[in-house]
């Protein structure tokens, strides 16, 4: 029989806030994280705005050296580890280190890095290249460095599976437990991968929102008047474990995870299907693994990412899985407060989920407006709601057609 697996802490940080009480204070009041680009100066590119992480020190979360050297979607990980390990109370020791393992996504890696080193190159020739240059570039540093920093030493992977990387790493953690290869994971994803050549090739495509006058008002997903996606940076963790080990310790229970699914468009490089094929097979395979009826969703956490064609195609996709019961269920976009963490949105977008129905609380859309032709579902408009959430879902999809989708139940013993 599959082992119960459970949600026992929460690490996040992310433009709104850092820790899950700030975090979640912001976007239940519907504050929005995006702001004029800080990192470098936008003046030359299209987009200028973006969801920036504020108020982050390395050094407040891990020693002096490995802040100077870590890249900051390394070091946004570790930080979110840590808030997440303190909010499940536990412990990784040398007894049991080898049955905690960690899984994190990440898209892009050490972006900014690169950069700067191709430049480095050029300006004072290949001498002059960091030998922390390749460690530190490589997306699965993340887990290897939460690995190394606090001793989990059970399995340690890496997705990279571009927008959905985070949820894979989850819902791959979900079943690595199932299947009683570790009592607890470490799970989630990260990225900081604002600079230069990351927007100047999203505006290449025309991917980006341009509303620079008004950053606040630049994400809104499901909106008429949408024109592209805000970048975002951060990393959000869960500590999932088996639910005997959890009730062991006596750990606090969020919620419990019941199903996952995963899926390829086999359609386009950057455009999902417009018949929201393989999002909505991605839904029903998770609905499928965890033995439930599609009535029994409440809430999905939608991939959302405020482009044309991703809100209409996924709104399609919710409308075919779901039938009627798509207008009775509550869909939201928290894309619209934190911008798009591309690698880093899944782990972020499974703690808010996670905590909606913790807290019986729907998260906003903010900046829904003006409604659009076939976007008539419930996209909780600008005002967190009180709900009963016995259920969420929370759709991530990525670029090649890579899809994933987790679903959270109301922990009842």
């Amino acid at each position: 029989m599959k082992k119960r697996v459970v949600v026992t802490g929460l690490g996040v940080v992310c433009p709104v806030g850092i820790g899950v009480a700030e975090s979640w204070r912001a976007i239940c009041e519907g504050r929005s994280g995006i702001t004029r680009i800080t990192r470098f100066d936008p003046s030359p590119y299209e987009t200028q705005i973006a969801g920036e992480v504020k108020g982050f020190r390395a050094e407040d979360w891990m020693s002096k050296k490995d802040a100077k050297r870590f890249e900051p979607f390394i070091s946004y990980a570790v930080a979110a580890t840590r808030l997440a390990l303190d909010d499940a109370g536990l412990a990784v020791t040398a007894d049991n280190g080898p049955r905690i393992g960690v899984v994190t996504g990440c898209g892009l890696g050490g972006l900014r890095f690169m950069e700067e080193t191709i430049l480095n190159i050029h300006a004072n020739g290949p001498r002059r290249v960091s030998p922390f240059f390749i460690p530190m570039m490589i997306g699965n540093m993340a887990p290897g460095m939460i690995s190394i920093l606090f001793g989990a030493k059970g399995p340690n992977l890496s997705f990279a599976t571009a927008c959905a990387a985070g949820a894979h790493a989850v819902g791959d953690s979900f079943k690595i437990i199932q299947e009683g290869r570790a009592d607890a994971m470490i799970t989630g994803g990260t990225e900081a991968v604002i600079s230069p050549s990351c927007i100047a090739g999203f505006n290449a495509m025309k991917a980006l929102s341009t509303r620079n006058a008004e950053p606040e008002r630049a994400s809104r997903p499901f909106d008429r008047d949408r024109d592209g996606f805000v970048p975002g940076e951060g990393a959000g963790i869960v500590i999932l474990e088996e639910l005997d080990h959890a009730r062991r310790r006596g750990a606090r229970i969020y919620a419990e995870m019941i199903g996952y699914g995963l899926t390829g468009d086999g359609y386009h490089m950057t455009s999902p299907p417009p018949d929201g094929d393989g999002a909505a097979r991605c839904m029903q395979m998770a609905l499928d693994d965890a033995g439930i009826a599609c009535t029994e969703v409440d809430y999905i956490n939608a991939h959302g990412t405020s482009t044309e064609l991703n809100d209409l195609y996924e709104t399609r996709a919710i409308k075919r899985v779901f039938g009627e019961h798509a207008y009775r269920l509550a869909v939201s976009s928290t894309k619209s407060m934190t911008g798009h963490l591309l690698g880093g949105a899944g782990g972020v977008e499974a703690v808010f989920s996670v905590l909606a129905v913790y807290h019986d609380l729907l998260p906003p859309t903010l900046n829904y407006e003006n409604p659009a032709e076939e976007l008539d579902l419930d996209y909780v408009p600008n005002t967190a709601r009180r709900a009963r959430v016995n259920v969420a879902m929370s759709n991530s999809f990525g670029f090649g057609g890579t899809n994933a989708t987790l679903l959270f139940r109301k922990f009842t013993g």
